[in-house]
């Protein structure tokens, strides 16, 4: 079975809603999610390098290519402030 991700943009992500329900299920996922994230933020400020972010709202699964510009214990902080929660975030590709 194949997944599908809706690419979007950056800026549509500030009128998204967001469950606080974690889409992720097991802890071996939870901390993989969490090393990409630190490797994201690690690539954007060094290298300014765009990776993919798989992420989830309230009705379907989405992707946005962008910058990781900071994370929070909650938060992807992206550029001007956009911010996707981390428990919405399915995977990383760097």
């Amino acid at each position: 079975m194949t997944t599908t991700y809706e690419a979007i943009e950056k800026e549509m992500i500030e009128s998204l809603k967001f469950p606080n329900k974690e889409v992720l299920f097991d802890k071996d996922s939870i901390k993989e999610r969490e090393t990409d994230l630190n490797r994201a933020l690690s690539l954007g400020n060094l290298e300014h390098s765009k990776i993919k972010i798989y992420f989830e709202d309230n009705i379907s699964r989405k992707l946005v290519e962008t910058t990781v510009w900071g994370v929070t214990d909650k938060r992807v902080i992206l550029k001007k402030g956009v911010v996707i929660p981390i428990n919405r975030v399915h995977r990383i590709s760097l």
